[in-house]
């Protein structure tokens, strides 16, 4: 009778904390990290044409990428292109809740939705005719 009630036991409770450690059977899980976007990346663009911005943006878009755009090439080449591109980047960071600004006369940071962007003196608010001639 001993005998049933233990089987039972086993049965209805499970094996006891010795008799699974006494086994060497182990469950191998999977760490797989390589689709992981946790990471934050600050990359740096150069903008010399209006085409450049494509590549800016797409990085925008994907969410985990802060950009640092140098705009003086653009600015020193045609400045109605460099408004058009400006104002390409401020419609995109405006749809995905992101902020764009200036810092000095040469360089633009344009950000996701989860980074925020310190004003001081040093920068400005980007808007559509903040490009000066």
């Amino acid at each position: 009778m001993a005998g049933i009630l233990s089987q039972l036991k086993e049965k209805l409770v499970g094996p006891r904390y010795e008799d699974l450690e006494s086994q060497e059977s182990y469950v191998e899980l999977e760490t797989d990290n390589s689709d992981s976007k946790a990471k934050i990346l600050i990359r740096p663009f150069m903008l010399e044409a209006f085409d450049d911005t494509k590549q800016i943006l797409d990085a925008l878009r994907e969410g985990t990428t802060i950009a640092l755009v140098n705009i003086k090439p653009l600015k020193d080449k045609d400045i109605v292109e460099l408004k058009r591109a400006v104002n390409k980047m401020k419609k995109t960071t405006d749809a995905v809740n992101g902020e764009i600004a200036g810092f000095g006369e040469d360089w633009v940071v344009v950000t996701p939705a989860f980074a925020s962007i310190y004003r001081s003196k040093q920068t400005q608010e980007v808007k559509s005719d903040a490009v000066s001639e």
